[in-house]
């Protein structure tokens, strides 16, 4: 079993900058594949970044990287999410999720249905 819990979401003009954090504990060695999605009121979950523990592997959604940086610390078990010029439309309630390894590569990262564990959420609003 592994639990996540997430935190740094808040509200913030558009343009502004939030930094999430994913603290991970339990059996973290079983799911080494780290990953932030994010779902908005009447919308798909979708892929936002995702990170190997191992290193090597790192990934973001389509037009995201750029403006988001996935970052981890390993020692303390914990993953980040950096969301820099945050527009409207970033408005979302975002997760972490972790995975097995098979996970993180390019055609599988961002399918939400391949992960097994999940935070409970933070949500992040941005005004214009």
């Amino acid at each position: 079993q592994v639990q996540l819990v997430e935190s740094g979401g808040g509200s913030v003009q558009a343009g502004g900058s939030l930094r999430l954090s994913c603290a991970a504990s339990g059996n973290t060695y079983i799911s080494p594949c780290m990953a932030w999605f994010r779902q908005a009121p009447g919308k798909e979950r979708e892929g936002v970044a995702a990170t190997y523990r191992g290193g090597g592997r790192t990934y973001y959604g389509d037009s995201l990287k750029g403006r988001f940086t996935i970052s981890q610390d390993n020692a303390k078990n914990t993953v980040y999410l950096q969301m820099n010029s945050l527009k409207s439309e970033d408005t979302a309630i975002y997760y972490c999720a972790a995975g097995s390894s098979y996970d993180c590569y390019p055609g599988s990262w961002s399918i939400s249905s391949r992960y097994l564990y999940w935070g409970q959420g933070t949500q992040v609003t941005v005004s214009s």
